[in-house]
């Protein structure tokens, strides 16, 4: 036993063959998928603790938060949000496709305009964008989102009413460019 042990484990970190990469690889994944991903979930509260962004719907042309807002003043404020409610917002100069972002699961009274939420749409992936309008229904939260570098909110993507149900988590961090390995490997499959 002792010595298969040290023979498994010689193979997976000091062999350099092929074969003791494409294990290690395989174990890694394995590792990722069915233990850190699950218990970052677990631990965040949410199925999808991590997810990357595959579009340019959030970004802003050079991070130049007023040069955006003056191309983008006229929908906000026709919706009641001012540059000084979206300057005090979490990723008021949006973030870019290949961003890595963290989720938390958050109780949909804690959900309010400017957090960035993550919902299933009509879409396979869910979509993440900022909450532009929050209301109460018989108790029951709905939700409208909007894409920071779209013109309107989206009917296509069914961002006008999002119910609780399809709340996946609110996004509290980010990790730039990271989310490039997710998608390369999406589009090779």
């Amino acid at each position: 036993m002792v010595s298969t042990l040290k023979k498994t484990w010689n193979f997976l970190w000091k062999s350099d063959s092929v074969w003791s990469w494409l294990v290690s690889f395989v174990l890694a994944f394995i590792i990722v998928k069915f233990l850190i991903y699950p218990g970052l979930g677990l631990l965040l509260g949410t199925g999808f603790p991590i997810v990357a962004v595959v579009s340019g719907s959030m970004e802003h042309d050079n991070n130049d938060f007023f040069a955006w807002w003056e191309d983008n003043k006229e929908w906000y404020e026709s919706n009641n949000i001012k540059i000084e409610d979206f300057e005090n917002f979490e990723f008021k100069n949006g973030f870019n496709k290949g961003d890595i972002m963290i989720l938390v699961g958050e109780s949909p009274q804690n959900i309010n305009i400017g957090d960035i939420l993550v919902f299933q749409s009509n879409l396979d992936n869910p979509i993440i964008h900022r909450v532009v309008k929050v209301w109460d229904v018989d108790g029951e939260y709905h939700f409208q989102t909007k894409g920071d570098n779209n013109v309107d909110s989206g009917q296509g993507l069914n961002e006008l009413d999002i119910t609780e149900d399809r709340v996946v988590g609110r996004a509290v961090f980010k990790v730039p460019y990271l989310g490039w390995l997710k998608i390369a490997f999406s589009e090779l499959i």
